[in-house]
């Protein structure tokens, strides 16, 4: 991709002094008259420096100038435009480029008048790992950094944890750590149950276990067939041989591989086709939902729903437009792409795509055949998906509605915020949220805090007055992050009291509606008070629908503060106290503990002791002795 071509909007004659100007069309008309006929991006921000709208063009002039002629929009859009303050430009060298940009600026910045693939997320893969004589073979998540061969994407956790319990089944191949195999002396339980061949201590030779490896490889890039056939007649030539346990081993792993074949995931295997995504979408009550079905060396290798934020006047095209850009921005992208919809901009897509994975991708809308039966499938799974949600949503949207009369909001929350904090007698202190909105729990954006003032961890107010300090100062700096509508403070007037003093002196208090929930008498669920400030305190009835909520959020940022404590704790309790000193390393470590039999008897060794071991210098043996007698 060529470098872009900006346009700065730093010497704007219509800025005044204080860097404020005109609103609405009048303050584009003014970019219009600088803009090029080129290919470009441009963004719209507001007063605050909110991005509002990331578009791509052919022509920025003829496109941007379009927002001038305010009235020939719907409301929606006059609204952006009435807002709009300020618009960046890139220009871009082709329209191409400029889709491949608009798509990373997106899912960046989030605007809120884009169509967005708000839940987007990584695929697993199934990993085979090389780099040690015998391959290990585990599931992957994230950067494919670790160096070997990537087989996926797979839909879920779920869909690569029944293939690799095939693999293991059918090939009997490893998945433990380099270290664990290495300090094997015996086989482990995993051979006992006839999952690993235990090339770890020569129960299987490396070059057989290779052969194994290659197998499994050559099932998951679609060569069953002939692999089957090829396990069939190696069972009947040991058979022959009287070699029964040979046989018996390779009609277990026939019968492996076969399971998989009529799992759920293979009732749908493609015929006409090898690697390929089926996408469909399907609009409802404002709503959308785009189930995409992965095929990957002609094996269906699960599904998933997608649920993208749009408007109300958004087509199902619309969607799927904006959704195929996204989805692909940082994911591997097949050959052949089948969708439910007919896009105006279908070539233009395809080129980008073809452009991004530098190879010729083809997207179509199968009319018949096998192609068709998929989407047809994948349609009615969007369909289901969404009427379950849409079924919640409005649920949830009756219960917000509730939440926002009985906290006098001016509008029912979009983001609710839950903080809690969890420590044991002031060690392993943490600070956790958990968010809430109208589609119900978003726990990708679930954040916790270790408490960094050792003087306060066991201050409850102290750690909650950290935590709100480092979660908003985050907000003010970064304007792409989202605010939330209601913060819920598990606490009582004195953790009300802590918060509102943080948020005054960072002067944003007005901007959110803050409110503390206290456990009622004998910590009773239903008598909880809550406290807001201008208000006196109060109560709901018991058998409340939002009070039922309410408890719920609450009881959620409970459970997600106390499990990360745990967990924090558990992993300190597992630390060597060895591990912290500088200069000693696992082979010095092996060596100290060797020695004196436990890390507490280094500990209380004498420094001529410590000098003593293989290894250990003099100096070596003083800084280990200061460690522990500072």
């Amino acid at each position: 991709m060529n470098p872009h071509e900006s346009i700065s909007p730093a010497k704007d004659p219509t800025l005044n002094r204080r860097g404020k100007g005109e609103y609405g069309p009048d303050r584009i008309k003014h970019y219009v008259k600088r803009l090029p006929n080129k290919p470009g991006v441009y963004r719209m921000t507001d007063e605050h420096g909110t991005v509002l709208y990331v578009g791509k063009a052919k022509d920025l002039k003829k496109r941007v100038s379009a927002y001038t002629k305010y009235d020939r929009h719907p409301t929606r859009l006059r609204r952006m435009i009435r807002a709009t303050t300020n618009m960046e430009f890139v220009v871009t060298e082709s329209e191409v480029e400029a889709l491949l940009l608009e798509a990373q600026l997106i899912k960046k910045l989030k605007p809120r008048y884009n169509i967005l693939l708000r839940d987007d997320k990584s695929f697993p893969y199934i990993l085979v790992r090389k780099t040690h004589p015998a391959a290990q073979v585990v599931k992957h998540r994230g950067a494919r950094k670790i160096k070997g061969d990537y087989y996926g994407p797979f839909a879920s956790a779920g869909a690569v944890n029944r293939t690799l319990d095939t693999l293991q089944r059918a090939f009997m191949l490893r998945n433990c750590s380099d270290s664990y195999y290495e300090g094997r002396s015996r086989p482990c339980l995993q051979h006992q149950i006839k999952r690993c061949s235990a090339p770890c201590t020569g129960v299987i030779g490396l070059d057989d276990y290779g052969k194994l490896v290659t197998d499994a490889e050559d099932f998951l890039k679609g060569r069953s067939d002939n692999l089957r056939q090829r396990l069939k007649a190696d069972m009947d030539i040991a058979s022959k041989a009287m070699n029964f346990e040979k046989a018996a081993e390779l009609r277990d792993r026939l019968r492996a591989l076969a399971k998989i074949n009529n799992s759920n995931l293979g009732k749908i295997n493609p015929q006409t086709f090898s690697d390929g995504d089926v996408i469909a979408v399907h609009t409802a009550g404002g709503q959308s939902c785009v189930q995409v079905f992965f095929f990957r060396a002609g094996q269906n290798w699960g599904n998933s729903a997608h649920f993208p934020r749009h408007d109300k006047d958004h087509g199902p095209e619309d969607v799927l437009d904006a959704f195929l850009a996204q989805f692909y921005a940082d994911k591997p992208i097949p050959k052949e792409i089948f969708i439910s919809h007919d896009l105006p901009s279908l070539d233009l897509i395809e080129r980008a795509l073809s452009e991004r994975a530098d190879r010729k991708i083809q997207i179509s809308v199968p009319q018949r055949g096998e192609k068709k039966k998929l989407l047809d499938t994948a349609q009615r799974n969007a369909q289901e998906a969404l009427g379950r949600r849409l079924a919640e949503t409005q649920n949830q949207t009756k219960l917000l509605a509730e939440v926002c009369e009985l906290f006098g909001m001016d509008a029912p929350p979009n983001r609710i915020e839950v903080f809690d904090n969890s420590h044991n007698q002031g060690t392993n202190a943490i600070g956790a949220f958990v968010v809430a909105g109208p589609e119900g729990f978003r726990k990708r954006d679930y954040r916790s805090f270790n408490i960094q003032d050792v003087t306060i961890t066991n201050d409850d107010f102290g750690m909650m007055r950290e935590v709100l300090t480092r979660r908003f100062s985050r907000l003010v700096k970064d304007d792409t992050l989202e605010w939330p509508d209601l913060v819920l403070i598990d606490g009582g007037k004195g953790q009300l009291s802590a918060v509102t003093g943080v948020l005054t002196d960072m002067g944003i208090l007005g901007r959110i509606t803050l409110v503390a929930i206290a456990k009622g008498p004998d910590r009773n669920a239903g008598r909880e008070t809550f406290y807001m400030n201008g208000r006196d305190p109060f109560t709901l009835p018991p058998r409340n629908p939002a009070m039922y909520y309410l408890q719920r959020l609450r009881d959620e940022a409970h459970r997600f503060a106390i499990g990360t404590h745990r967990a924090r704790r558990k992993k300190d309790m597992k630390s060597n106290p060895l591990d912290g000193i500088l200069g000693v390393g696992p082979g010095r470590k092996r060596a100290l503990l060797a020695h004196f039999g436990s890390a507490k008897a280094v500990k209380n060794a004498a420094l001529d002791e410590l000098s003593g071991v293989e290894g250990v210098s003099g100096k070596l043996a003083q800084q280990i002795h200061d460690y522990f007698h500072e």
